[in-house]
């Protein structure tokens, strides 16, 4: 995702990773033990930020835009709920060969005008979608010269797969701009068109004749314009801090499951989110772990793998699928976002939030790691003395192996620049500093206001 290259690389499978030693797994941290945190805030000498983050998740918010059978529902966590369907739609399921009816209604955001015209934008969104229910994520955006972008179709999602198959759809532009799995990319940033506003629009689905509704909790989206560079300016150290996050490794599940992205190997994206759903002390029961072999440890990833799969991407990287599974557990929020720093990380480790970050290196550029890729997640824990980065990496031979020390220097680099050089020497993107950050709803003061520092709440 950089603003050079609209088609992302990202979240390929990662190679085997050189075994490293570590410690026992520790004790998963309970939700709200960061209560007595101390507050932080970011660096006031930082550089002016180049994301914008705007979401709606209010009563008020719901209440705002344009209704077309749906109603606001308040309450100590605020939705967007199906009320009255406005018509029926057929829908060619082209994962299933499936065509089915579904009553439907629709809610569409204010437009949104952006702080940082932007050459990309990627939404996110949190939901309960019962059986028998869906939703479609619609953006239109407008450019610098006020004329507008289609509705581009940003996803067909439910949290289950029985009634849809959930999927990104290809082949989205109209000669300015594309869509790209997840992401809105223009197309030639070198021309100086930007993004400089928004709507998203909302189609809640129900099986006909039934009461049954999707609930939408919270949507939104990150735009950025994110200089293209190799390089990144160094941070200093203002941290030192681990989290207990549990550990897992996607390699310990090759072979496991592989109508989901070839078993365990490309697996980085949701066991990242499984470690961070288990943190905040979520986990699924054994009633939604039935379907998993009893013979395959940690049967909790293979779930997390099956119920963030993209059917059109064929893989379980699809961002905002990875955030909206997070929030599918009680009172969790859930985003896709760019930081600008190690010390914008820092401010979330230091209020308890540990953060999925997206990197893609060659083998020599991440010492320790003894693997290179195109394009993969890890959990950042924590910080050491030097400010080294600790990070439970996924692309480790088994659970015990996932901790692991990184370069503070090297690290910051690869995660946060947006061109690269590849094992051949072309040039390739780099993910720009892109992250999930998942916290439950009823959070910490301190921790709430790191959030609010960046734009999250």
């Amino acid at each position: 995702m950089t603003s050079s290259t609209p088609r992302r690389t990202v979240l390929a499978a990662a190679l085997a990773a050189a075994a490293s030693t570590a410690g026992p797994a520790p004790t998963v941290a309970a939700a709200e033990r960061a209560e007595a945190e101390a507050g932080a805030d970011t660096d006031p000498t930082a550089a002016p930020r180049l994301v914008d983050n705007h979401f709606w998740s209010s009563h008020t918010d719901w209440r705002s835009g344009s209704s077309a059978g749906t109603r606001a529902v308040a309450g100590r966590r605020p939705g967007l709920e199906l009320a009255v369907p406005v018509g029926l739609v057929e829908y060619a399921d082209p994962h299933t060969a499936r065509t089915s009816i579904w009553e439907y209604a629709s809610w569409t955001s204010p437009v949104h005008t952006l702080s940082v015209p932007a050459t990309e934008v990627v939404a996110s969104w949190n939901a309960d979608t019962p059986a028998g229910t869906w939703l479609r994520i619609d953006l239109r955006g407008t450019y610098d010269d006020t004329t507008t972008t289609p509705w581009y179709v940003l996803g067909r999602w439910a949290s289950g797969d029985t009634d849809i198959r959930r999927s990104s759809v290809d082949g989205q532009s109209d000669g300015r701009s594309s869509i790209a799995t997840d992401t809105l990319s223009v197309d030639d940033p070198a021309s100086g068109s930007r993004l400089v506003a928004y709507q998203l629009r909302l189609t809640l689905h129900r099986m006909p004749g039934t009461m049954l509704t999707p609930t939408v909790r919270r949507l939104g989206a990150m735009a950025s314009d994110i200089p293209d560079r190799f390089e990144v300016p160094a941070s200093v150290p203002g941290l030192v801090r681990e989290l207990a996050v549990p550990r897992y490794s996607q390699n310990t599940h090759v072979g496991q499951y592989p109508e989901y992205d070839n078993g365990g190997e490309a697996w980085c994206s949701p066991t990242s989110s499984q470690m961070i759903v288990e943190y905040w002390g979520r986990a699924p029961g054994p009633e939604r772990l039935a379907w998993v072999d009893p013979a395959f440890a940690d049967p909790q990833v293979c779930h997390a793998a099956r119920h963030t799969f993209d059917h059109q991407y064929e893989g379980c990287g699809n961002w905002p699928f990875n955030a909206a599974y997070a929030a599918t557990y009680e009172s969790m929020s859930a985003v896709v976002t760019r930081l600008g720093s190690l010390t914008e990380l820092e401010s979330l480790i230091r209020v308890g939030i540990p953060v999925i970050t997206s990197q893609s290196f060659r083998q020599e550029e991440l010492t320790g790691a003894g693997y290179g890729t195109s394009g993969h997640l890890m959990t950042v824990i924590g910080f050491t003395e030097r400010g080294d980065v600790i990070a439970n990496d996924p692309a480790s031979p088994d659970n015990a192996a996932v901790r692991r020390v990184y370069d503070r220097r090297q690290w910051e680099n690869i995660w946060l620049r947006t061109k690269r050089y590849d094992a051949n020497g072309k040039v390739r993107s780099g993910t720009g500093g892109v992250c999930y950050v998942f916290w439950p709803v009823k959070s910490a003061p301190s921790q709430h206001r790191a959030l609010r520092s960046l734009g999250l709440v």
